[in-house]
């Protein structure tokens, strides 16, 4: 009797363990399935994409897709636009989020906490609520893009790199997710430094910075993820064809009510392969950031 009684445990927990790898199996190629879609309907000729019914496997494999996707619009071009987009607001999100969450993490001035709790109510604020002032402030900025003193005359900063770079520089998000890994930090350090005199900026370049590198790299993910997919204000605020950005370049597929899926899809999988890659090499730093960050309020 004893051997049947404890047997049931062991049965129950192996019946939920099959029940969920099964859940999870299905709910997983659920979400492959539109990724391998858009794989093999990049490699298919153009009368078996809406074949019916569905044609998975192509009765040929073509790379024509992918050649007009480079041909139809100067897609390398604008490959080379959204890397330098992404990779500025990576370096700007980076170095200004730090020396943010440093502060609120590790410096005792006054109004921290306060202000503290005016940035955490910033991020409540949709993105789209503040794209007219943004537009109208980069607009009307003095004695740029051939504005006069008075931020008239001419288009300030519009239709330049730096109507995306600025607004993003330091975001919201950035700040506050390094200010909690600094909080995970020990204050020791820092005491110590001070004794043997090194300044405030000195303690953070050299000591805490280095320890902060998952966070570093979590946040780098992000932020790259965030600039390369970035759409309608790059639309918004470049208007030469030149600085046009890779997902502004995808649209050019999409003309006169109709859509060109097979080169859509071929540029789609080559937009997705910088942040892949990304991920790829910094997955180990990017566990990390997600395990430690966000342990102390």
């Amino acid at each position: 009797m004893k051997s049947t009684y404890s047997s049931k445990p062991v049965f129950a927990r192996t019946l939920r363990a099959t029940a969920f790898y099964i859940v999870a199996a299905m709910v997983s190629l659920a979400m492959f399935l539109p990724f391998l879609w858009s794989v093999l309907t990049s490699l298919k000729p153009d009368n078996e994409i809406f074949a019916f019914p569905i044609q998975w496997l192509p009765s040929r494999f073509t790379l024509e897709h992918y050649t007009d996707a480079f041909t139809t619009v100067p897609f390398m071009r604008y490959f080379g636009n959204s890397f330098y987009l992404a990779f500025m607001g990576v370096l700007t999100n980076l170095f200004f989020g730090s020396l943010g969450g440093y502060a609120f993490a590790k410096l005792p001035f006054r109004l921290n906490k306060p202000i503290f709790r005016i940035l955490l109510a910033s991020m409540m604020i949709p993105g789209v609520v503040t794209m007219i002032p943004s537009f109208y402030v980069l607009m009307h900025l003095p004695f740029l893009g051939g504005n006069d003193w008075s931020g008239s005359g001419g288009s300030g900063l519009l239709n330049s790199f730096w109507a995306i770079i600025l607004p993003g520089a330091s975001g919201t998000f950035a700040v506050f997710f390094m200010r909690q890994f600094f909080l995970t930090l020990p204050s020791d350090m820092m005491e110590m430094a001070r004794i043997e005199g090194a300044g405030e900026f000195r303690i953070f370049l050299r000591i805490y910075l280095p320890l902060t590198k998952p966070a570093l790299a979590t946040l780098g993910i992000f932020t790259f993820q965030a600039g390369w997919n970035s759409f309608l204000w790059p639309m918004i605020v470049l208007n030469d064809p030149l600085k046009h950005t890779i997902q502004m370049g995808l649209q050019a597929f999409s003309y006169n009510h109709q859509t060109d899926f097979g080169p859509m899809m071929a540029g789609a999988l080559v937009a997705i392969l910088p942040i892949l890659i990304l991920f790829i090499l910094l997955q180990r730093y990017f566990v990390q950031g997600i395990a430690f960050s966000g342990v102390k309020g």
